[in-house]
């Protein structure tokens, strides 16, 4: 049964950017739920007095759309349909004074991790913080386990070690307390994120611990799929693939973020690898976990990145047939090793099209890869049903990024979302799968 609130009680969290955001998203939540606020996320249709933004600061996309999303409330706390407008995050992190000038409209800004500012100015306490400690925004069978904040590499593109601060994981014993409360509630699938997973434990022991969280996330009775996001080549811990092969519940799927396969682009990258260690890694992963879906991100358009290294990129991407791809336009992003030692010498129009045509081989090898699936089998987790249609993941799917399996009709089938179910593939498309039950 729905519980009604006033909307004077009510208080919006709208989230833009990565899953880490989201994680702050829900602990704030919580926070706040604690002290009297009735919650609603993003686009809920329920009216809320008060809305926070948290916000992403990391290329100029998601700058633009972090601005705009901020101008749209802007108009609405003018109009009165709001009382007050906070906004926090990673922008306002990176620009704090900028937007203090630029928006004065907003009631407060308040950077990534001012959590107790926030709640005092909303009149509250911050109250004690245990471990699962949130307020789930995805649906109740999924769930994110940030296992580290900041980030100690030093990538010449990228700004988060500026905003985010140096990296720090988040004890064991927390993480393993977090995912049984978190399975206490439903969650069966845990999707690991932080901004470099190889790194995780290497601050506090001088010893990858990742392999020892996996194992004992893994023994936890409920806990039906791990997921792992944003690995770092360089130092990526083997054993992981040992868990893989070895642990039913460990998904046989892995996030690691190359970015370019050129060696002189990726020396100006400051990644700290060659073309030989990404081609070596991936001959690696294919051997101990055959069926293993790669995802990986890709820049184009980086400071200096000739023909000739596109075009190196291009057959690294049409061989390698990834099986989940992104792909991005190099942004110049101040603060950044790159913005004080290079040009932004690529026009974008030639960003565009490098992007372009990269989205379309890729296409065309997503296609490729769904078509082979046609008239095999396999487990799929339900995340949403609506009317005759049930829409899941395989363990080969992250949500909200990657394909989606799409099962219809399910009417008058004993069928639940966050439950698993053995599905039939009869159709494909680029992105998504079709099937029944």
């Amino acid at each position: 049964m729905t519980q009604n609130h006033s909307p004077a009680s009510t208080l919006r969290l709208v989230t833009l950017g990565c899953a880490k955001n989201l994680v702050d998203s829900e602990r704030l939540a919580r926070q706040l739920e604690k002290n009297g606020w009735h919650i609603v996320f993003d686009d809920d249709k329920r009216e809320a007095s008060v809305v926070i933004i948290n916000t992403c600061g990391f290329i100029n996309d998601a700058k633009q759309e972090s601005i705009d999303t901020i101008l749209r409330y802007v108009e609405l706390r003018q109009k009165g349909k709001i009382s007050m407008l906070l906004v926090m995050g990673c922008l306002t992190e990176r620009y704090h004074e900028e937007l203090k000038k630029g928006i004065p409209e907003a009631d407060a800004f308040f950077g990534v991790n001012d959590f107790r500012a926030i709640i005092k100015t909303l009149g509250g306490i911050y109250k004690k913080e245990n471990p699962g400690d949130r307020l789930l925004a995805t649906p109740s069978h999924y769930a994110y386990l940030k296992i580290a904040e900041g980030c100690n590499r030093h990538c010449s593109f990228c700004a988060i070690p500026s905003i985010r601060g140096k990296y720090q994981s988040l004890p064991l014993s927390f993480l393993v307390k977090e995912a049984q409360h978190l399975v206490s509630k439903g969650v069966k699938e845990l999707i690991l994120v932080a901004q470099d997973l190889s790194y995780y434990g290497y601050d506090i022991e001088r010893s990858r611990l990742l392999p020892q969280l996996v194992r004992q996330l893994s023994s936890i009775k409920g806990i039906q799929w791990l997921r792992l996001h944003y690995a770092y080549p360089t130092g990526f811990p083997e054993e992981i693939l040992d868990l893989m092969a070895g642990k039913s519940n460990v998904c046989h799927y892995l996030d690691i973020p190359f970015q370019h396969i050129s060696t002189p682009v990726l020396q100006r990258m400051r990644r700290g690898y060659d073309e030989t260690k990404v081609k070596k890694l991936i001959e690696l992963f294919r051997t101990r976990v055959p069926d293993i879906a790669l995802r990986t991100s890709l820049i184009v358009g980086f400071p200096g990145e000739t023909e000739k290294d596109f075009r190196k990129l291009y057959d690294f991407v049409r061989n390698t047939r990834f099986e989940r791809l992104g792909i991005f336009m190099y942004s110049h992003e101040e603060g950044t090793w790159a913005f004080h030692h290079f040009n932004d010498s690529i026009p974008e129009k030639v960003k565009q099209q490098r992007y372009h045509e990269l989205m379309k081989l890729q296409q065309a090898i997503s296609l490729q890869m769904n078509k082979e699936k046609i008239g095999t089998s396999a487990p799929v987790l339900i995340d949403r049903i609506e009317k005759n249609t049930a829409w899941g993941r395989t363990q080969y799917d992250s949500p909200e990024i990657d394909n989606q399996v799409i099962i219809s009709p399910v009417k008058g089938k004993e069928i639940k979302a966050g439950n698993f179910y053995p599905v039939t593939f009869s159709g494909a498309s680029a992105y998504d799968l079709y099937g029944s039950l």
